[in-house]
């Protein structure tokens, strides 16, 4: 199974997705922003990153651009849950146009998410 990396500064929520994720068969790892993520990958092999778009210290669309420049073979989901100025759908819409290659906008079922990682991974 696939080697991922769960980007996300909500602690409960990447509890929940990535004890999820390894009862389906992957691996995860998790990173609490971008900033952490990037280290990570510069140390390991992923196959995919899902990444929230709102984080401290480095946000999502920052990671994304980024994990382009260094690693473009590797799969990015994008989500979030938008903010207050910004809405869930104009976030994700800039997170394809820096490179992601799916988006799920919060809050999604599990189901979705693994129907949109083994989309992904199958590209």
């Amino acid at each position: 199974m696939a080697n991922i990396l769960l980007v996300d500064d909500d602690a409960p929520l990447v509890n929940a997705q990535s004890e999820f994720l390894r009862r389906a068969g992957y691996t995860v790892s998790t990173a609490a922003n971008g900033k952490e993520a990037m280290d990570l990958v510069a140390d390991n092999d992923f196959d995919l990153v899902i990444t929230d778009l709102i984080m401290p210290e480095k946000e999502g669309l920052e990671t994304i651009a980024e994990l382009r420049r260094i690693a473009p073979k590797i799969k990015i989901i994008a989500m979030s849950g938008g903010t207050v100025m910004i809405g869930a759908k104009d976030s994700l819409s800039m997170a394809q146009m820096f490179g992601a290659s799916f988006t799920l906008a919060k809050p999604f079922s599990g189901q979705t998410l693994i129907t949109a990682i083994t989309q992904v991974l199958s590209q």
